[in-house]
């Protein structure tokens, strides 16, 4: 990106980033192929469309921007569909407000460096609405307090339980790093198609533990998990087709939702990293 984006731009980038999110065959993930964790697409489809504008809003902080969008997702659904999207989505709209000319990357490390405490407040805010599942309590700067730190100094503090955390202590290498290289790389290999994003899901499976699984289940069930995908995601890399991988990625599927696994740490990154991506285009 060479510019500034607008308001409207950075609204549909996000909207449309978490719509393509659903295309997607993402095992253990809500999506067109498959309902699950008590959730539909529906859900998420309309979490989508109530928090575009928050995120794409001018005038607003980091955390403000987080809490406009958490309140408008709970307006239209009744429970956690989209917190670590909105945790992830919000600097990286900041960044595409303001880059005047940096890159995304450049422009998102400056606004995770400006973060303040009222960003924290109001992020805290926000999470504490949403209600996300398995976070539990912490003995410093727990979520139920008000905190007195900035929200870069929360996140690093919380770096160790929390892949979003530590993406925001990390200047969001995931996304940079791993999510982009992948999507470009499937992109140049398939095309701009639903299959792609699957590649980047199952990258971000295989490679990372899911801290969602692991603040739910344990760290032992998030490695069984990342085990299971890796020779899954091989699988799918070495194809000529990706549907040829349709039939495993199903079976995969059934199997995560039937022990009650959802990968949803994987999935926000994967929505982060199409939001970027199209951020990055323009």
């Amino acid at each position: 990106m060479s510019a500034a984006l607008t308001s409207d731009a950075i609204a549909t980038a996000f909207h449309d980033a978490c719509l393509a999110e659903l295309e997607a065959l993402k095992p253990g993930n809500v999506h067109r192929y498959g309902d699950g964790h008590g959730m539909e697409v529906a859900d998420f489809e309309k979490s989508a469309a109530a928090a575009a504008p928050a995120i794409g809003a001018t005038g607003l902080s980091v955390g403000e921007r987080v809490e406009a969008a958490a309140k408008a997702t709970r307006g239209v659904v009744n429970h956690n569909t989209n917190l670590g999207i909105l945790l992830l989505a919000a600097p990286l709209a900041q960044a595409a407000l303001t880059a005047s000319g940096a890159g995304l990357r450049q422009a998102l490390s400056e606004v995770l460096a400006s973060l303040t405490v009222e960003d924290a407040r109001a992020a805290y805010r926000a999470i504490r609405l949403s209600e996300p599942g398995g976070i539990g309590t912490t003995p410093k700067h727990d979520v139920a307090e008000n905190p007195d730190i900035t929200l870069l100094a929360a996140m690093q503090a919380s770096q160790g339980r929390d892949r979003i955390a530590w993406n925001y202590a990390n200047d969001f290498v995931d996304i940079f790093e791993l999510g982009l290289k992948w999507r470009a790389g499937s992109m140049a290999r398939w095309g701009d198609i639903p299959w792609v994003t699957t590649y980047v899901y199952l990258g971000f499976l295989a490679h990372i533990p899911d801290t969602l699984i692991e603040r739910k289940f344990g760290t032992h069930v998030a490695s069984e998990v990342l085990d299971e995908a890796r020779p899954i995601e091989a699988s799918f890399s070495q194809s000529h087709s990706p549907s040829e991988m349709a039939g495993p990625l199903a079976s995969f599927d059934a199997s995560l939702k039937e022990r009650g696994l959802n990968p949803g740490t994987s999935a926000d990154l994967t929505v982060a990293t199409l939001f970027a991506g199209a951020l990055i285009s323009g």
